[in-house]
């Protein structure tokens, strides 16, 4: 019977590995070659958009897809830890009816959660006495790609993936129980800002960081500095932490508005329309990489 039970524990942590493993590997797979097919495709539109004049190389692109490949492997051991903790019934997740209200809440409060812990783990991360041994594998992407966007170290890649059980964890002994899809949009949501902040290319509209409706949202043109500089703006969603502590870098709006243009040309109200179409096309890109996760996840 006992030898029956382990064998039963073994099967199942095996399954729960592949299964979390398979989801990680297909949300950044998705994520990455759509974006990447998307300016391949844009031709004259995304090189009109380039930040940088550098060019990543096909060692560039190689180092990056491989080592993203050992992130998901530690990514897929997080996740691991973070089901069978579900199992265990440590950490509760709420499968029941929910109203719009209350998914809402819980989808932008673990944003925000997530937008400071990554802000403050980053932050620690350039420490000198870590950098090297941590963080140094990913600023070798000097001119990112959206491939960049796993390209970790080991370590880097457990510190990025230690987020969900804690929080989760953190939730749960509050008598919080996280809504199962609330934490499956958040995770699609991430992947897509996370190749968005590494494209090369800046996807958002001219005026973008010219309206106080926009500014605090992170762009393009504001990781790739990180990237270029490596001293400066340390936040993945928004730019909140770095304004209040000082981090932002100081030419990062006037950096942004020389490859910024409208997304359609036809008139000065372009700009307008841009935004607003910008705006349009993240929740749908955002629905349409759920859509296909879960696709990657099932089969």
């Amino acid at each position: 019977m006992e030898h029956t039970s382990t064998e039963f524990w073994i099967g199942r942590i095996q399954e729960h590995f592949v299964n979390v493993f398979t989801f990680d590997l297909g949300r950044y797979l998705i994520a990455a070659s759509a974006l990447s097919l998307l300016l391949w495709l844009a031709g004259s539109w995304a090189e009109a958009r380039r930040i940088q004049k550098r060019r990543a190389s096909r060692a560039d692109y190689i180092r990056e897809v491989t080592s993203s490949f050992r992130t998901v492997f530690f990514f897929a051991l997080t996740g691991l830890t973070t089901v069978l903790l579900v199992e265990g019934g440590i950490i509760t997740v709420f499968e029941g009816t929910y109203g719009p209200g209350q998914f809402l809440l819980q989808l932008v409060a673990i944003t925000i959660a997530h937008d400071a812990y990554f802000y403050w783990m980053h932050r620690a991360l350039h420490h000198r006495k870590l950098f090297r041994a941590t963080h140094l594998h990913h600023h070798k992407s000097r001119t990112p790609t959206p491939w960049a966007a796993y390209s970790f170290s080991a370590w880097e890649g457990v510190t990025e993936a230690a987020f969900m059980p804690l929080f989760l964890l953190a939730t749960s002994l509050m008598g919080i129980a996280y809504i199962d899809f609330a934490i499956f949009i958040f995770l699609a949501w991430m992947i897509l800002r996370n190749v968005i902040g590494h494209a090369g290319i800046e996807v958002h509209p001219a005026g973008w960081v010219d309206t106080r409706w926009l500014d605090w949202l992170t762009t393009t043109t504001h990781h790739d500095l990180h990237h270029s500089e490596g001293r400066h703006n340390f936040g993945l969603y928004f730019t909140w932490w770095d304004r209040w502590m000082g981090t932002e870098h100081p030419r990062y709006k006037e950096e942004f508005r020389k490859v910024a243009k409208p997304l359609v040309t036809f008139a000065r109200p372009a700009e307008v329309v841009s935004i607003a179409t910008m705006a349009t096309f993240a929740t749908l890109a955002t629905l349409a990489s759920s859509i296909g996760a879960l696709d990657a996840l099932a089969l």
